[in-house]
C-alpha cells in the first residue's frame, strides 16, 4: 500500500473520473432513439457537369435546394475550388453563411481517397487529405464526412490482409473527425468493398461511434438490393438515394416503397440525401425524382 497525499487522491480520483466517463469505443449499429424522423438532401454531385464546366457553383445549387425546398445539401469537396486542397477560410464561411441565409444545411461533404491500395506512404497522404476536409466539415458545420475503402482489390494480397490495413486507416480517421465533432462514414460503392456483410465487417472493425456508413443504394449489386439495404440501415448515418438499384449485376428502377419499407423496419433519424446520374441537364430529372421521393417518404 502507497500513502494517500492530497495530490494522488486527485490524481486518482481524476483517473476514476476519466475511466467512468469515457466508455469504450462503441462499435455495431448506430445507437438513436427510436422512430423516423427524415429530412431531405441533395448531393452536389448530381450536378457533377456544371459544377464541373463552370457553368454552375455551389452557391447555385444552394439556391435550386432553396428554390424546390430541399433541407440539405451534401457539398461534395471536388467542387471546392482546388480540391483536394482545401479551400480558404474566406470561401467556406462565405458558402456557409449563403446556405444558412437561404434556408440550407449543409448536411455533409465527401472526398475522393484510397485505402485499398498496398502503398502503405499513398494510404498515409489519403488519411492526411481525410483529416484536412474534417477541418473543412467542422468549419461548415457539416455533421458528416463520405469517404471510400478503395477503388478495387489489390492484386496479391487477400481482402483480410487489405482489410487490416484499411480498417487501422479509418481509425485514425474517426478518431480525428471525434476531435472535430465530424462522423467519418464509408460509402460502399461496388468497388473494394461490394456486399453489406463486408461492409459491417469495415464498420464493426473501426468500432467507432464516430465511424458510419453511407447507404449508397445503387452499389449493392449482388443479389436482392433491398435484402442488402436493409441490412445496413442500423448502420446508416446518412444515404445516397439513387434512381436505380443493382440486381446480380443489372440494374433496374428503384423501387422506393421496398426502402422505406425497410427505414420503417428498422426507424432512422436523420438526412436522406439523393442523387442523380448520367447526361444532360441534370435539373429536371431531380425535380422529377424528388417528386417520386416525396411521394413515397411521405415527406
Amino acid at each position: 500500500m502507497f500513502p494517500t497525499t492530497r495530490r494522488n487522491f486527485f490524481t486518482q480520483s481524476a483517473s476514476l473520473t476519466a475511466a467512468v466517463a469515457l466508455p469504450a469505443a462503441a462499435a455495431g449499429p448506430v445507437t438513436r432513439q427510436p422512430g423516423i424522423k427524415l429530412k431531405l438532401g441533395l448531393n452536389a454531385y448530381s450536378f457533377d457537369k456544371p459544377l464541373r464546366d463552370g457553368s454552375m457553383t455551389l452557391a447555385d445549387a444552394v439556391r435550386f435546394c432553396a428554390d424546390q425546398g430541399v433541407d440539405a445539401l451534401d457539398a461534395t469537396g471536388y467542387y471546392f475550388p482546388g480540391y483536394p486542397k482545401v479551400p480558404t477560410d474566406e470561401y467556406i464561411y462565405t458558402f456557409k453563411r449563403q446556405a444558412f441565409v437561404n434556408g440550407v444545411a449543409i448536411c455533409g461533404t465527401g472526398v475522393r481517397n484510397d485505402f485499398a491500395v498496398t502503398d502503405a506512404a499513398a494510404r498515409k497522404a489519403d488519411v492526411q487529405m481525410v483529416k484536412d476536409w474534417i477541418v473543412v466539415a467542422s468549419k461548415l458545420g457539416a455533421p458528416v464526412i463520405r469517404v471510400f475503402s478503395g477503388r478495387k482489390r489489390p492484386e496479391g494480397h487477400s481482402f483480410d490482409e487489405a482489410l487490416t490495413w484499411m480498417t487501422a486507416d479509418m481509425k485514425e480517421c474517426a478518431a480525428f473527425g471525434k476531435e472535430h465533432g465530424v462522423v467519418v462514414a464509408v460509402q460502399h460503392h461496388n468497388d473494394f468493398l461490394k456486399t453489406a456483410a463486408e461492409t459491417i465487417r469495415l464498420i464493426d472493425g473501426v468500432g467507432s461511434d464516430w465511424f458510419g456508413c453511407i447507404l449508397d443504394i445503387g452499389s449493392l449489386r449482388q443479389g436482392d438490393p433491398y435484402a442488402e439495404i436493409a441490412k445496413l440501415v442500423p448502420y446508416a448515418v446518412s444515404w445516397q438515394i439513387k434512381e436505380q438499384v443493382g440486381r446480380d449485376g443489372k440494374e433496374e428502377p428503384t423501387d422506393l416503397s421496398k426502402i422505406k419499407a425497410a427505414i420503417d423496419r428498422s426507424g432512422y433519424r436523420g438526412y436522406v440525401p439523393f442523387e442523380i446520374l448520367g447526361p444532360g441537364d441534370p435539373r429536371p430529372r431531380i425535380v422529377a425524382f424528388l417528386g417520386q421521393i416525396r411521394k413515397a417518404f411521405a415527406i
